[in-house]
Parts: structure tokens; sequence; C-alpha cells
């Protein structure tokens, strides 16, 4: 059952720093200040983490020693624990393969602004029609997104531990610090308390189940979970490196960057806006829009800018190397392919499905599916309806099929699980029924059914 010629990180780090780095990305710095500032602050915050502890740590430990008892990734993986349920990874095999193309036109547009500021553009960056022109052009956005597909595939070409590995450990700290650097800039600008009170402390008059929903739903996107990437990463881990103890650093890494995002974003958003709810509700282009106008107005400001989209960038590769790296695996694991001709083949693939994204502003604009932008179906559709679904049948067959024991035991492998009966509860009980609240309510809110 075990592939024992396959790669691996060299150790408990590598495998921490690497699987960290496919957390946190673009949905900690990008995806999460924003959910946190339209949610109420401080009440989605305490939400998030307490849902992190239980549910994120229940679900990555499950995803991650599947990996590792198996030695595969996740087509691989399902198959060799019980056939009936090996569509079960073809599922989770497609979630990562939707999410790439569209996600490197995102890189693609943070390559873009980080070449702003380095190259003295930061003002005409701060102007209020800069990210819609450029967005709606039809060569800039492909050029960009070029750009960022290649380097990220040159990483993943160059395998686990000369590519994936060493780029992770330099890029993580790196990313921490830069992190806390703007995130202290942040505070320290006048009125920026007013922003870090609404941040965190809970107000729980703003409690509702959207308030649970909208937690639930970023922990997917946030963590990795139920894309089959934590399953291909725990694939590389050694038997002897302690899982329960990574899965709760990997935790740690992951929602400390989540939480300094929202301490540089939310507090500034006070300082320049007055905290209205027009501008806590902003959304998506909070980041684009927004921020290069704070720069622009604080002393230092192209230095500051250049160093968070320096941050943006790092975090937005650690997560694409991560994705790419799983679908090449799949592809090696599945048609036989040497490692250089998957990468190929992953890279063909995601220049052609990530075009209509990266043209579905401008050229292609008045193109809709069920009124959605080519991008914004594509991160409906892997975020809301299949991962959800993946997740929820990992629960199922992990809790009733395979059984927990079989879990538990591979984490025991290395060292005592010391959470087991919160692992057991949570994944037989609690996760499934969330997972389908927010399956549910996505539907119903993607076709106007539901508001939320």
């Amino acid at each position: 059952m075990e592939n024992n010629a396959r790669s691996s990180f060299t150790g408990k780090i590598g495998f921490v720093l690497a699987a960290a780095g496919s957390a946190v990305g673009l949905g900690n710095i990008w995806r999460f200040p924003y959910l946190a500032a339209k949610y109420g602050g401080g009440i989605f915050l305490l939400v998030y983490i307490i849902l992190a502890l239980t549910f994120g740590f229940a679900l990555m430990t499950a995803e991650t020693a599947l990996g590792r008892k198996t030695g595969l990734s996740a087509i691989g993986a399902f198959n060799s624990l019980n056939k009936k349920y090996g569509f079960i990874g073809y599922l989770a095999s497609v979630v990562p393969m939707i999410i790439l193309p569209y996600y490197c036109v995102i890189g693609g547009w943070v390559t873009k602004y980080l070449y702003a500021f380095l190259s003295g553009g930061a003002a005409e960056a701060a102007t209020d029609t800069y990210f819609g022109t450029f967005i709606t052009q039809p060569v800039e956005p492909i050029f960009w997104f070029l750009i960022y597909l290649i380097a990220t595939a040159v990483v993943v070409l160059l395998g686990v531990e000369k590519g994936v590995e060493k780029v992770s450990k330099i890029m993580m700290p790196i990313l921490v610090c830069l992190s806390i650097v703007i995130a202290i800039y942040s505070l320290f600008m006048p009125g920026a308390i007013d922003g870090l009170i609404y941040y965190i402390k809970p107000d729980f008059s703003k409690f509702s189940i959207t308030t649970v929903l909208a937690a639930m739903g970023q922990l997917f996107y946030s963590m990795s979970l139920a894309m089959g990437i934590m399953i291909t990463y725990g694939s590389y881990m050694k038997k002897e490196v302690n899982l329960e103890s990574s899965v709760k650093q990997i935790e740690l890494f992951d929602t400390g960057i989540a939480f300094f995002a929202g301490l540089m974003i939310i507090p500034a958003v006070f300082v320049f806006s007055g905290g209205t709810p027009e501008a806590l509700g902003k959304g998506p282009s909070l980041m684009f829009e927004t921020l290069p106008k704070v720069f622009e107005t604080m002393p230092a400001g192209t230095i500051v800018g250049t160093a968070f989209f320096m941050l943006v960038l790092f975090a937005a590769l650690t997560s694409s190397i991560s994705l790419m790296e799983t679908v090449v695996s799949i592809v090696c694991d599945r048609f036989k392919l040497n490692r250089k001709l998957s990468c190929l083949v992953v890279l063909i693939l995601s220049l052609v499905l990530g075009i209509p994204s990266a043209l579905g502003y401008g050229v292609w604009g008045g193109v809709k599916i069920i009124g959605m932008s080519f991008l914004d179906f594509f991160d409906f559709l892997s975020n809301s309806v299949l991962m959800p679904i993946v997740a929820f049948l990992t629960c199922i067959f992990v809790g009733y099929i395979l059984k927990p024991k079989a879990v538990i035991e591979e984490v025991e492998r290395s060292a005592t699980f010391k959470r087991k009966k919160l692992f057991q509860v949570i994944i037989k009980y609690v996760a499934p029924v969330c997972i389908l609240l927010i399956l549910i309510s996505s539907v119903l809110e993607a076709f106007g059914i539901l508001k939320i």
C-alpha cells in the first residue's frame, strides 16, 4: 500500500513549512480580511479560530494521515483503502485543477502591482481607475498570468526537496516577518485604535448563522482542505514525524498570518475611511483598490507598499506551488508519466483554462455563467460546491467506512494522539452537519434564493 520510492520531505520542519505555505495564501492575505470586515470583525475572528481548532484540525489530520498511510495522492489513496470510494479521490483531484488556473490569474494581478511599486508607479496604482483599466486589457492580464504560472511551474519542476521544501523554508519566515512589521506599522497610524477594537473585540450582537457559514467557507479556502493537497503532502511525510504536532503548527501558521493580515488592513480602513459600512463591505477589491491609496499617504509609502505586495506574492506563490504540486502528483500517479512531462501537461492545461478568467473582465466580460464572470464562477464551483462535497464525503469515509481507528493508528505511529476523542467526535458527527449547511446555503445564495 505504501510507495517507499516516493519523494519525501527531509523532516518535520520541511513538512510543516511546505504545508503551511500551502495553507497560507491569498485566502489569508486577500480573502480573510474582507470577510472579517464584512461579518463583524471580532465575532468573525472568534468563530474562525474556534472552527480552525476543531473542525479544521480534524479534517487536516484525517487528510494528512490518509496520505502518509498510503504514500499516494488523493486518487490512489482512496482507491487503495476502498475501491468503492475511489471516486472521492477523483472529486478531490478536480478541485485543485479548477483552482490553479484562476488562482494564477490573481497571482498575476499581484505580480503586476508589485512591478508597479518597484518601477515607480505607486502613485498611478493608487488612482481610482488603475485596477479596472488593468483587468479589462486584452493582453496585459494574460502576460502577468503567464509570468506567474511559469514561476510556479519552475519551482514544482525542481521537485519536493529541491523545489517545494526549499522555497517554503525561505518564503515562510520572510512572510511572517513582513506581516508582523506591516501590521505594527498600521496600528501606529492615527485612528487605527478604533479599527483594532472592531477587529479583536467580539460583538455578540453581530453573531448569526451567516457568520458561521462565512467562517466555515473561509476555512476550506484558507487551510487547503478538501482539495487533495494535504493528502499529497501527507504522502511525502516520513513515518517518524509527529503528525498531530505538525498539524497544530500548520494551524498556528495559517491562523497567525490571517490574523496579522487583518491587522494590516482593517485598522487602515478605519484610518482612511472612518470604518463606514460601505468601506468595511468593499469586498474582494479591498486590497487592490484601497491599499495603494493608503500607501500613497504614508511616509515611505512606496517602500511599505512594495513590502506588502512582496508579502502577498510570497503567500500566493506558496499556495499555487502546492496546488500545482498536487495536480502534478496526480498526473504522475494516474498516468505513470515522469515529473517533467507531468509538469508540462499541467502547465499547458492551466494556461488554456486560465485564459477565460484572465479575459473575463474585459474582452470576454459579456460572457456570464449563472450570472458570474469566468473567475467568479470557477471560484464558486470549487470553493462553494466541490470542496464542501469532498469534505463531507471524506468525513463519512473516515468516520463510518474506514473508521477513525485507522487514522488514529497512523497518527500514533509517531507519538501519542492527544486530541483523539475530539477528532472522533468532530469527524463523525459535527463536521458532516456543518459542511452540509455550507453547501446548501452556498448554492441557495448563488441562485438568489438565500441572502447571506
